[in-house]
């Protein structure tokens, strides 16, 4: 990774950082379609190590919101899909996994632009976290099925139980893209390059707690995810 590329890189994870650090998701969802055009091997990988990076600073700012006993059908349902995601990849060349990344930016992005939600029951967490287990590993993006059956908690416990979540999920995930030979040194090494964004971002979110959605900064920033993913598809299939 170049010296401009890493800068640009910094900004996209601090943005992304500010956005998750303030509503509880969104740093891979933003993140992830612009790093794949700023370098092809920033994602899913070491994405997800500054991710876990991330998940650690806000489960500890709001572990008392934690949700312990939504974490085991969250975590079973993530097992899962991590499982179907592992299938999928070993059979995708890289063309059909950037298609595949792109489709899934945009189904993110949908379903965190609807609004849609669902009750929360352990069938509906542990559905939750076998998507976000797919999204998660193939993308590195698992936060919008899990917000789906979040939205309607107050602000802490959505942020603190997807922390949780997501730092086991995104371990777990790693540990099942290393299975396919998707993550390993180099990977780990690159994710370390994006956790200054990631630190700089995590402090910054603490200034914009619940401010985000009221400002309309988040319709904003699914629009631009929207349009990277979109490039993304548009480059392989033209």
């Amino acid at each position: 990774m170049t010296v401009p590329e890493f800068l640009a890189a910094t900004v996209v994870m601090a943005v992304g950082s500010i956005l998750q650090g303030s509503i509880g998701f969104g740093l891979a969802l933003f993140a992830a379609p612009i790093l794949a055009l700023i370098h092809g091997g920033l994602a899913p990988g070491p994405l997800l190590v500054a991710n876990v990076t991330l998940t650690l600073l806000m489960a500890r700012r709001e572990w008392h919101a934690v949700r312990l006993d939504d974490l085991g059908w969250s975590l079973g349902g993530r097992v899962v899909g991590i499982l179907v995601a592992i299938a999928i990849m070993a059979r995708l060349s890289v063309e059909g996994l950037d298609i595949l990344f792109g489709g899934i930016v945009l189904a993110g992005v949908a379903m965190a632009a609807t609004g849609m939600s669902f009750h929360l029951t352990p069938r509906t967490i542990f559905g939750a976290g076998l998507v976000s287990g797919v999204m998660g590993t193939a993308t590195a993006i698992g936060g919008p099925p899990m917000a789906m059956v979040y939205q309607k908690e107050t602000g802490p416990r959505i942020r603190g139980t997807l922390s949780a979540y997501f730092t086991v999920g995104a371990v777990l995930s790693a540990i099942g893209l290393a299975v396919v030979g998707r993550f390993g040194r180099q990977e780990l090494l690159t994710g370390l390059l994006l956790c200054p964004g990631v630190v700089i971002g995590y402090w910054g979110s603490h200034r914009f707690l619940g401010v985000l959605d009221q400002r309309g900064l988040r319709g904003a920033i699914l629009g631009l995810s929207a349009v990277a993913a979109a490039v993304l598809i548009l480059r392989r299939v033209l």
